[in-house]
């Protein structure tokens, strides 16, 4: 903390926590009715409206909402502007100590500016965990505009809100309804809360190799069988959209959920723009969903690593969602991040209805080129066609009739034009367009993409490539230790040979995108092992796994 003066009271927001964080009436009243100066001087001439302080001399603002206003800037923004522009005596971290220590190599790279502007939680600058200034107001605001009872802002990305979300409905012991494809954030939720998952098999198309999203029916007969085995879910969780874009139906997986009285969950990392465009889908807030977790950085425009929790409804105890990401949530946060969270939401404020327009317009134009390609196809209905949408903003590219691997193809595309792709399978490439994507872009895509298709044939062994899957990787898994207790459990490392039918001790998936295809408490089976080992020949990183190069895979002694 910057301030020597702590307020050790109870905390209301976080329950039983106790919250350690600058008296702010006490350091107000030292502020207003006295200073350190010398026998003599003057004292500073000072303007107190409200919240606000100006010193003239050494050009010190704290602002409040209607200086925000007036200046036209995001609140959290201006705050840290005025902050940053302090002719401040530091003595405090971090230890670059306002960009003045800044180490030169990482300076001739980004410059000073960000180092200026990374401070610590200042008592102008609010208290994430427990908000009263500028991060209430940036909160509110962007709740405002997501349609949210109450947001968070994460500063851990979307795997934290993910954590946080579970924790806060599941404790020890319960179930978790979810689909098997859910990333990995998930499992280490589950690890966290100690949840029993109750896994959903999404559907699965063999020639693109993709997974898709869950159904009400799939959700339906999870509760069913839940039931019958005397027990209930704590909460049902939801991927909507995929990486891939595939959107499920929210809102009759909300409504079943609700007639249970079963909470629902959304990772929406992906939708953050979702419900911005009237040929966007809705968002999972607009369907029913109870929490939702953004990544902020993904299509929106803030700092990569910074996301928001949205809450609707009082159906999930907002004082233990505070708990849960008091617990999560760094107590040193990144203002460059929560700032960028706040001005991404003011970018989209200021013209949600058309704001993305061009990026639609140019993504439509895209698909089009595309599709008149030979040996090319744009993933769309009736390619999964039991879910009402696909983001039109997401593009994903099979390339598998010439012959390639996505990976093959990803590699021609970047090494000969320069073009970088957000993912990469086994048959397809997807691509990401954004408020950022230009039309020079597009067209050098297109170029590259009709490289591909005159310089490639189906010849190449589309018909090899296409059986080699049977189906999906996870269709048989069979669970022997919950992901809790198989995280905890002694381990030893043995052969890829020698682990099958064994318990995994580790989580093995490729990634992008973080779906994993062994979980810690599974049996690893067949099926399992040569789909990992036939997508790492093929290009693909195994993330999770103690030995990358699956020559060994890391078992539970159980």
């Amino acid at each position: 903390m910057a301030s020597a003066i702590l307020d050790m009271s109870f905390s209301p927001s976080f329950g039983n926590y106790w919250s350690l964080r600058p008296c702010r009436r006490l350091r107000a009243c030292l502020s207003q009715e006295s200073s350190i100066r010398e026998p003599g001087e003057k004292q500073d001439k000072k303007i107190l409206t409200g919240n606000t302080r100006t010193v003239t001399k050494d050009n010190f603002a704290i602002p409040n909402s209607q200086k925000t206003q007036l200046d036209g800037l995001p609140p959290l923004v201006t705050a840290l502007k005025a902050s940053a522009e302090q002719n401040a005596a530091s003595f405090h971290f971090p230890g670059h100590n306002r960009g003045r220590a800044a180490p030169s190599s990482l300076t001739q790279l980004i410059g000073i500016n960000p180092f200026l502007h990374d401070l610590p939680e200042l008592p102008e600058l609010d208290n994430l965990f427990s908000p009263e200034g500028p991060i209430l107001d940036a909160q509110k605001e962007a709740a405002k505009l997501f349609g949210a009872s109450e947001t968070w802002f994460l500063v851990g990305g979307t795997t934290c809100g993910i954590q946080a979300a579970i924790m806060a409905t599941c404790s020890p012991g319960d179930s978790l309804i979810l689909p098997r494809n859910s990333h990995i954030s998930v499992i280490s939720a589950m690890v966290l809360s100690g949840a029993i998952p109750k896994y959903i098999v999404p559907e699965y198309d063999i020639n693109w190799d993709i997974a898709g999203g869950s159904t009400s029916s799939q959700v339906e007969k999870a509760i069913n069988e839940l039931e019958m085995e005397g027990r209930k879910a704590a909460a049902v969780f939801v991927t909507s959209p995929t990486y891939h874009g595939i959107c499920s139906n929210l809102s009759e997986i909300s409504k079943l959920s609700h007639s249970h009285n079963i909470p629902m969950i959304v990772d929406e990392a992906h939708g953050a723009h979702l419900g911005f465009h009237p040929k966007l889908p809705n968002s999972a807030l607009q369907q029913g969903a109870d929490l939702s977790v953004q990544s902020t950085h993904k299509v929106l425009c803030s700092l990569t690593q910074s996301s928001m929790l949205h809450l609707s409804g009082n159906t999930v105890d907002r004082e233990r969602i505070c708990r849960c990401l008091q617990t999560l949530q760094s107590s040193s946060p990144s203002y460059l991040l929560l700032a960028s969270l706040d001005a991404a939401r003011a970018q989209l404020s200021e013209n949600p209805e058309i704001i993305f327009n061009e990026a639609m317009e140019l993504a439509v134009e895209t698909k089009n080129l595309i599709n008149k390609l030979p040996g090319i196809s744009v993933l769309d209905f009736p390619s999964f066609s039991s879910f009402p949408a696909i983001d039109p903003l997401r593009i994903t590219i099979g390339v598998w009739h010439l012959g390639l691997t996505g990976f093959e193809a990803d590699e021609i595309l970047s090494s000969d034009y320069d073009i970088v792709s957000e993912l990469t399978g086994t048959r397809s490439i997807t691509l990401a367009i954004n408020l950022g994507t230009c039309r020079e872009h597009v067209e050098r895509l297109i170029s590259g993409l009709k490289h591909l298709s005159t310089s490639f044939s189906e010849s190449h062994g589309m018909k090899e490539r296409v059986d080699d899957i049977e189906c999906a990787p996870f269709d048989d898994i069979s669970m022997s230790l919950s992901p809790r207790e198989a995280f905890f459990v002694s381990k030893r490392r043995v052969s890829v040979e020698e682990s099958l039918g064994k318990i995994c001790g580790e989580l093995i998936c490729p990634y992008p995108p973080g779906i994993p295809v062994l979980i810690p408490g599974e049996v690893i089976t067949e099926r399992a092992l040569n789909y990992l080992l036939r997508v790492k020949s093929k290009g693909a990183v195994i993330s999770g796994a103690a030995d990358p190069s699956l020559s060994s895979i890391v078992v539970c002694n159980a």
